[in-house]
């Protein structure tokens, strides 16, 4: 668990995932956090059951790589977003993010907050030189959280914008 200012980072183990998934407040029962109305999109159900749930499951890796940290408010004991990496370091040691903020606590700095914490957590992981990340173009909020966090832009493609900052 990594704790931040106003949050703690938890990341979830198979079963929690599980319960995550179900989005029945069975998660927040079992960590005991005040419910949430939270939901989850087709797309990142559908990213559970393809890539995430069976890398948790694979023993041979660290799930702390492949699972989904959730971001919880210490203030209002509740959920608030996740973040999660995608898989273990590459050759180059970087590990990629993705996050996301529920609707009802976005523009609250949470994001940045948690970003931040993740990068104080990966300078403990010896196997991790930098973490990079992909925002839509048009996501200005996604981009800010990166920027604040010290990640420089590396490219683009049609769509995407690339950023990375390195781990000392």
């Amino acid at each position: 668990m990594v704790e931040t200012e106003r949050l703690l980072l938890k990341p979830l183990t198979y079963d929690q995932l599980v319960n995550y998934i179900n989005c029945d407040n069975s998660l927040e029962t079992e960590l005991k956090l005040n419910k949430s109305s939270r939901t989850i999109s087709p797309e990142l159900k559908e990213a559970f059951e393809q890539t995430i749930l069976p890398n948790v499951a694979d023993k041979s890796k660290n799930y702390l790589y492949s699972t989904l940290w959730t971001a919880i408010s210490k203030a209002e004991n509740k959920m608030v977003g996740d973040l999660c990496i995608v898989g273990e370091p590459n050759a180059q040691g970087e590990i990629e993010i993705g996050y996301g903020t529920y609707d009802e606590f976005q523009n609250k700095g949470f994001m940045t907050e948690a970003v931040s914490g993740m990068i104080t957590w990966a300078k403990t992981q010896l196997e991790v030189t930098a973490i990079i990340a992909s925002t839509e173009k048009t996501n200005t909020p996604s981009f800010k959280v990166l920027e604040k966090n010290g990640f420089i832009k590396t490219g683009e493609t049609a769509a995407l914008f690339n950023w990375k900052v390195e781990i000392e």
